[in-house]
């Protein structure tokens, strides 16, 4: 199985959207593909019609019975090869419930690795805050995106982001690889193109060379509860990441490092 975190230490950056549209094309192409919303918002979890305030079970059951067979917490979607693991509004309890204990930093990982012969891709949905949640899903994945709307204040989230990445590296054998990719384009604003411009000469070593444009047709995607690239495949938002993916099915992955190289308590600062 191969595991991309959407992580961005800024909401409103296209996380969601890039995570369901990423899955979406999975799906497309044939590959049984795992959504795993970790955001105590639940907005991957609403996408699909289900309410994070109610739902049970969840992810969030999943960190108070590890032990537990993931698949159990797992559920369909409308869309053929496309699955969810849900959040509940309960997660955002987890830090302070659960945050200390030993193994804390791992659940996702072990849960992901028992599920791996049921599915070829996860992609892990991530909230903006530092937490138990953000370091399971740097230490699940292999490669890391991080979204970045183009606006000047979306760059203050990539360097916290950056930041933390940094402190997860040194608990890695191997650097995790990563991909920055610009969001919410519009070629006619001035405060777009410079902050395109500025990601191009700062961080041209990890930046996808194109960028996802602004579409409203991905509103109505999110209230038809589908990816995009089922409601209106020819947009030019899904064309943007029909381009993405194949650039990250090109990249060459890390895989996790060894359960023992990370635990909660190295990784979240309190």
């Amino acid at each position: 199985m191969k595991i991309w975190t959407v992580a961005n230490q800024k909401g409103g950056v296209g996380k969601t959207t890039t995570t369901v549209t990423l899955a979406g094309l999975l799906a497309a192409r044939g590959h049984r593909t795992l959504m795993v919303d970790t955001d105590p918002h639940g907005s991957l979890t609403a996408y699909f019609g289900l309410d994070p305030d109610t739902i049970e079970p969840s992810l969030y059951s999943l960190f108070r019975a590890p032990a537990s067979d993931p698949a159990a917490f797992v559920r369909d979607t409308r869309i053929e090869r496309l699955s969810l693991l849900p959040a509940s509004t309960a997660l955002a309890t987890l830090d302070r419930q659960l945050g200390a204990a030993p193994g804390m930093g791992l659940v996702m990982a072990r849960a992901l690795a028992r599920l791996s012969s049921k599915f070829e891709f996860a992609l892990i949905d991530c909230s903006p805050q530092l937490g138990v949640l953000l370091v399971n899903a740097l230490a699940a994945c292999e490669h890391l995106v991080i979204p970045v709307q183009t606006e000047f204040l979306s760059l203050k989230g990539l360097e916290r982001m950056q930041r933390t990445l940094a402190m997860v590296q040194r608990t890695r054998p191997k650097p995790l690889p990563c991909t920055i990719v610009p969001t919410l384009f519009d070629r006619r604003t001035k405060a777009s193109v410079e902050c395109l411009s500025h990601l191009r000469a700062s961080y041209a070593g990890g930046l996808w060379d194109a960028f996802i444009p602004v579409d409203t047709q991905f509103r109505d995607a999110s209230k038809s509860g589908v990816p995009l690239s089922v409601l209106a495949p020819g947009a030019r938002g899904v064309q943007a990441y029909d381009a993405l993916l194949n650039t990250l099915l090109e990249a060459k992955s890390d895989r996790p490092p060894d359960a023992t190289l990370l635990t909660t308590e190295r990784n979240v600062e309190t």
